[in-house]
């Protein structure tokens, strides 16, 4: 259970929930590892979703959607009625865009493969708390009319050549040193891109402005390979 001084740093508090127990321990630890979250209750089946949602009050689920999928999407259906503002993200072994569609409509709002890695998986978290439907990167949906129509963000004042290589090392969930890297320039003048991109975009932050881009891309559905968003105090 996290204390009120977890709570009052912005802590999302996450439950897993997952039948294997060697399973829900690597999510526990993958959840603990992520900035800005932290695992709390006791883990367990997501038939026991609600009693375990009762006591922990999370503000999201990690939730195992694997061989006994209709049971789990109703236990994630009985935990949107019960507690409609909890952000619940999937972990799933299935690319079907059906199966998809339906962990959706029961209120899943992060689809995510089993392989996923846990920078990817926190970034769903936040996502999904904050109302943005997830999908893992992995995962084409082409049926028609699943997907809306992508339109790229413009902003008023035109990215340089550079600025928009910077930019697309941050939809890879890159840092300062690793752009700097991958580029070949300094990690300071890597800052001054990033700078200017946040201005340009009139994001608040590297997280805001790959929300802005990915949420103009996909008509507010991420479909996102964001890996290191949790970086991106310690980055700019």
């Amino acid at each position: 259970m996290s204390t009120p001084l977890a709570a009052s740093r912005g802590v999302t508090r996450v439950l897993i929930l997952a039948d294997a127990p060697v399973l829900r321990r690597g999510l526990i630890g993958m959840v603990n590892e992520t900035a800005g979250l932290q695992a709390v209750g006791t883990p367990g089946e997501p038939r026991r979703a609600l009693t375990l949602a009762e006591t922990a009050r999370p503000d999201a689920v990690v939730v195992e959607l694997g061989a006994g999928r209709g049971a789990t999407l109703n236990a994630c259906r009985d935990l949107r009625r019960r507690f409609p503002t909890l952000a619940i993200v999937a972990l799933a072994t299935s690319e079907d865009p059906a199966v998809v569609n339906e962990a959706l409509a029961a209120g899943v709002r992060g689809y995510l493969l089993m392989n996923t890695s846990p920078t990817l998986l926190g970034w769903a978290v936040l996502a999904a708390r904050a109302g943005r439907t997830v999908v893992d990167p992995q995962i084409r949906r082409g049926e028609a009319g699943e997907v809306p129509v992508a339109r790229e963000l413009t902003p008023e004042v035109p990215l340089t050549r550079r600025e928009s290589d910077v930019l697309d090392e941050l939809l890879q969930g890159q840092s300062n040193r690793q752009i700097g890297k991958n580029l070949f320039i300094s990690e300071d003048t890597v800052k001054s891109h990033v700078k200017a991109i946040l201005r340009k975009l009139g994001a608040r932050d590297r997280a805001h402005a790959v929300s802005l881009v990915l949420s103009a891309r996909n008509g507010g559905t991420c479909t996102c390979g964001a890996h290191s968003l949790t970086e991106a105090p310690a980055d700019i």
